[in-house]
């Protein structure tokens, strides 16, 4: 028997750092031994920076996507079709998920709330797109029931649709993330067909009896074919895979919560970030990448002369100086 191979462990943290928290507020009592330790053996290699035009995917999306092997020419990222897939579920039809959500409007812009604030339960949600239904099938889409947030569709209508991260639109004007062009006009209509069924829609009803916020629109995500050849379109990666993507940061940095920022991160430095330590002194192997809204920062290992040992021994990078690039670069 020859030798084991040993898969590389790929750590991608969304949220390591994020524009919607205090720079140096956020960092100065941040202790994270482990990501300290991995900062010290490991070299920055790669850097991921949003252009002046926002790409309508996250950093860390981008950098999944890589690691799965999707490449760079890709414009839609499937992940819906991509989730089906590890289910056993595959189509070679276009695919998305659909948030049901609040679009909140002001005098000059309307903005998306954070669908996960406005605690929507299942069997709101199931009564909604059962009310929805009617409208979606007559454009094709077969929409099916996932959770609360997630309902999975796939039809036609979504060919061609370029359609942007739930993260991007949070909490920002929905109108620049809005599909635009000929393959986006049925949907444009069927976000304000369903903001007129839903207006008066036993649920909202009821949730403004309790003071809740309504649901008023939908948003479609993660839409697109698997590229040829992926595996996942055959069958689903192995449960040890060496992708890990937590997303423990995510909530705490949408709302800005410093305090529950920092937990999450201390958290993660004594789990995911231990674990890949563990893994680089068992191997020697380990890719760690740190991503904010616009920019991700990839270290690896890399053969260090005896100078440049030495200078990393006196210039050791800090968590918070690492994390604090990701908001400045």
């Amino acid at each position: 028997m020859g030798p084991a191979t040993i898969s590389p462990m790929h750590l991608i943290i969304p949220y390591a750092a994020s524009q919607r928290l205090p720079g140096p507020e956020a960092l100065a009592s941040l202790q994270l031994p482990h990501l300290q330790a991995l900062l010290a053996v490991l070299q920055r290699q790669q850097v991921v920076q949003d252009s002046h035009e926002t790409p309508l995917h996250m950093p860390h999306e981008r950098l999944q996507a890589q690691a799965l092997g999707w490449g760079h020419e890709l414009t839609a990222l499937p992940w819906a079709a991509w989730h089906q897939a590890q289910q056993g579920h595959t189509s070679t039809q276009s695919q998305a998920w659909m948030t049901p959500c609040h679009w909140q409007v002001g005098m000059d812009q309307v903005v998306m709330l954070d669908p996960a604030s406005l605690l929507l339960s299942d069997d709101e949600s199931q009564q909604l797109l059962q009310a929805m239904q009617p409208f979606l099938q007559e454009d094709g889409l077969q929409v099916s029931w996932h959770s609360a947030l997630r309902w999975h569709v796939q039809g036609e209508l979504l060919n061609d649709l370029a359609c942007a991260s739930l993260d991007r639109v949070i909490g920002q004007n929905v109108k620049p993330w809005m599909p635009v062009g000929s393959a986006a006009r049925p949907l444009q209509r069927l976000q304000s067909e369903m903001q007129m069924l839903l207006y008066n829609h036993p649920v909202n009803n009821a949730r403004d009896a309790r003071r809740q916020i309504a649901i008023n629109a939908f948003w479609l995500h993660d839409a697109g074919r698997l590229p040829v050849n992926t595996a996942a379109t055959v069958q689903p990666l192995p449960i040890d895979t060496a992708i890990r993507v937590p997303e423990a940061l995510r909530p705490a940095a949408l709302h800005g919560d410093v305090q529950a920022w920092q937990q999450a991160w201390r958290q993660l430095d004594a789990t995911a970030v231990a674990d890949l330590l563990a893994h680089f002194n068992a191997t020697g192997q380990a890719t760690l990448s740190l991503c904010s809204e616009h920019t991700a920062h990839t270290y690896t290992p890399a053969p260090a002369t005896w100078h440049q040992r030495v200078t990393r021994l006196f210039n050791k990078t800090t968590p918070a100086a690492a994390l604090a690039d990701l908001t400045t670069a």
